[in-house]
C-alpha cells in the first residue's frame, strides 16, 4: 500500500509519522502545488491531506486510490460527491483539538482581560524598577469571575469552553448556528441577546452559509464597550473590517483572533493596519496545534487508514 501525504509539513516536523508509516510505504512532500499534487498521486492508494484542494481532476489523477484521509476535522476541501461517485471514501479526524483549542481560548481571553502585554513591558523595559513603587495600577484589568460568556457554536469545543468559563466564575449562554438549542446547560439566546449582555463573546463554529459574516458592524455594536471578542472557529465569520473599525473606534475593548479569511494572514488584512495593535490578540491559526493535539490526529489518520483498508 502505498501512503501519500501532500502537505505533511502543516503537521510540524517534531511530531512522528510512523505510526501511519508502519501501515504502508509513506511518502510525505511538505508542501504541493495544484500542479504537483497532480504528478505525485499518479501512484498511491491512500491520499492524506490537511490544506491541498482534493479536485476531480486530482481523484482522475490518483488512478489507483482506494481511501482519502483528511488531517483534519473539516472536508470542505476535497469534492466529497464526485469522490463518491467514484467509490472512494473520505475519513476525516474529530475531537483530537479539542482540549489545545479551548486552552487557546482562555489564553487569549486573559491575554487580552489581564492587560499581560503591558505589565510585562513594563517590569522587562525597567520601568516598575525605576518606579520606586512596589506595584503598578496605572492600567486596569478586569476579573472574569461574574462576567458573562457568550459562545458562538455550542458543539463539543463550545462546550468545553462553557465548563472552564464556570471553573472561572463566568457564566456562559450560546448561540446556536445550526438552529437548533440543544444544550440544556446553559440559557441559548438570539445572536443580537448574546453579543449585548456578554462580556467575552467566543467564537466556535464552522464556517458555512449559516456563519459567513455572521459577526459584521451591526453585531458588534451592540457589545459593551469594555467587552472581548475571540474567534477560534474560523475566518471569513467574523468581518475583519467591521473588527478593525470597532476595535480602533472604541466600540469594543479588544480581540484575540486565531483564524483568517486568508492565511496566512494577508499583509493588506485590516487587522493588520488596526492602530491600537495592544487591544489584538492575534496567533496564527495554532489553536488546535498543540503536541499532543498534533501527535492524536497522527494516531487517528493511522486509524482510519488501517479501518479503511480493512472495509477494503
Amino acid at each position: 500500500m502505498k501512503i501519500t501525504f501532500l502537505d505533511a509539513a502543516t503537521l510540524g516536523s517534531d511530531i512522528s509519522l510512523e505510526p501511519i508509516a508502519r501501515l504502508g510505504e509513506l511518502v510525505c512532500w511538505q508542501t504541493s502545488t495544484p500542479a504537483e499534487a497532480l504528478e505525485r498521486v499518479a501512484d498511491c492508494d491512500v491520499l492524506i491531506i490537511n490544506k491541498v484542494k482534493v479536485t476531480a481532476g486530482l481523484i482522475d489523477a490518483a488512478k489507483n486510490l482506494k481511501l482519502i484521509c483528511e488531517a483534519a476535522t473539516g472536508v470542505n476541501n476535497i469534492d466529497i460527491e464526485y469522490a463518491a461517485s467514484k467509490g472512494i471514501p473520505v475519513r476525516n479526524v474529530a475531537g483530537y483539538s479539542t482540549e489545545s483549542v479551548v486552552q487557546c481560548t482562555f489564553m487569549h481571553i486573559l491575554n487580552l482581560a489581564g492587560r499581560l502585554p503591558y505589565y510585562d513591558e513594563k517590569v522587562k523595559s525597567g520601568k516598575y524598577s525605576w518606579s520606586g513603587l512596589f506595584t503598578d495600577v496605572s492600567l486596569p484589568f478586569y476579573e472574569l469571575s461574574g462576567k458573562t460568556i457568550g459562545i458562538i457554536g455550542m458543539g463539543t469545543i463550545g462546550r468545553r469552553v462553557a465548563q472552564v468559563a464556570v471553573a472561572f466564575g463566568m457564566k456562559p449562554v450560546y448561540y446556536s448556528t445550526s438552529g437548533t438549542s440543544h444544550c440544556h446547560d446553559y440559557p441559548s439566546l438570539s445572536l443580537e441577546e448574546l453579543m449585548a449582555v456578554s462580556d467575552v463573546v467566543s467564537v466556535h463554529a464552522p464556517l458555512n452559509d449559516r456563519t459567513a459574516g455572521l459577526v459584521g458592524a451591526r453585531e458588534l455594536a451592540l457589545m459593551k464597550p469594555h467587552a472581548l471578542i475571540v474567534n477560534m472557529g474560523r475566518g471569513g465569520i467574523i468581518d475583519e473590517a467591521a473588527l478593525a473599525k470597532a476595535i480602533d473606534d472604541g466600540i469594543i475593548a479588544g480581540a484575540g483572533i486565531d483564524v483568517y479569511s486568508v492565511e496566512p494572514l494577508n499583509v493588506a488584512n485590516p487587522l493588520s493596519k488596526v492602530k491600537h495593535q495592544e487591544r489584538l490578540s492575534l496567533t496564527p491559526h495554532t489553536a488546535w496545534a498543540s503536541i499532543e493535539a498534533r501527535n492524536r490526529l497522527v494516531g487517528m489518520i493511522a486509524s482510519n487508514i488501517a479501518m479503511g483498508w480493512q472495509e477494503k
